[in-house]
């Protein structure tokens, strides 16, 4: 079974190499600094990961793609311990 960090570095290799995270007006591009709305994407993967024994450690690594064609990933806590800025995100990007 492949690991979070694993999984990131496959989607880097396929040329996923841009990273986001939330924030309040999108997904901030930690590369370019800019910020994008969530419906503008494609997702091309999405890999969840289950924590064996603690439901807390369940986590999801989206591949996107943007409408200029850049591609990146963007990781999130999954089930009761995601932000709720996360879960807006995940939410616009059509995967609540």
């Amino acid at each position: 079974m492949e690991t979070v960090s694993e999984a990131i570095n496959r989607l880097h290799r396929a040329g996923y190499l841009d990273e986001y995270g939330a924030d309040r007006k999108g997904l901030k591009s930690h590369g370019r600094g800019q910020v994008f709305a969530p419906e503008t994407f494609r997702v091309d993967e999405i890999v969840r990961f289950e924590g064996d024994s603690d439901p807390g450690d369940e986590s999801a690594v989206f591949a996107l793609t943007s409408e200029d064609g850049t591609k990146g990933t963007y990781t999130v806590a999954f089930g009761p311990l995601m932000d709720p800025l996360d879960a807006e995100m995940v939410r616009k990007l059509g995967h609540a």
